[in-house]
């Protein structure tokens, strides 16, 4: 299985990191926005990410639910027919929840920075530094906290779980009267 070492941080200057996201890239950026429908499993996590009417793909992962770099086991699996797949999914494994967002996709070596703009939740940064085969976890982690310093990306920032949890988490404060979680359509 593919491996990477991932953090997400909060953000409250998305300009000034970006900028500095900028300025170390390689490429970029990329602007996306993508529709991530998540399913029901017993371990880890699986999710459709839509692209578009043509294009998406679905991720199982499994990773810690901790503050800071940690590592993440994923496969991924293209699709041309997002809506058929979701529609497939749903009915086997019932709709956990939706996160959308925007993304502009950065890369710095072998790291894809995410700067994220998730509805309901606002401002993130996600660093998902790709290992190759021969890569150990614990090298990983020091490339994304190599990063984080570079990019004033403090330990306080750090979230944990995936931006749905947090979705789930404020839904359960305020209700889905404000659309933060998305009631499943066929």
């Amino acid at each position: 299985m593919p491996r990477n070492i991932e953090i997400k941080a909060k953000l409250s200057d998305r300009r000034s990191v970006e900028k500095r996201v900028a300025g170390l890239a390689d490429s970029g950026p990329e602007t996306i926005r993508q529709e991530d429908v998540f399913f029901h499993t017993r371990r880890g996590r699986l999710k459709l990410r839509i692209v578009d009417a043509r294009h998406g793909e679905l991720i199982y992962y499994e990773r810690a639910d901790r503050r800071g770099p940690k590592l993440s086991s994923y496969i991924r699996v293209e699709t041309n027919r997002p809506a058929e797949m979701r529609a497939a999914l749903s009915n086997a494994c019932g709709i956990r929840g939706i996160v959308r967002k925007r993304r502009r996709v950065y890369l710095v070596g072998n790291t894809r920075i995410h700067l994220d703009e998730v509805k309901g939740l606002g401002a993130f940064l996600e660093l998902e530094v790709v290992l190759s085969a021969r890569q150990s976890p614990r090298a990983g982690r020091r490339v994304a906290e190599r990063l984080m310093r570079r990019l004033g990306i403090g330990k306080q920032s750090l979230i944990d779980g995936a931006y749905l949890d947090l979705i789930l988490r404020g839904a359960g404060r305020r209700g889905r009267r404000k659309g933060l979680v998305n009631r499943p359509t066929l």
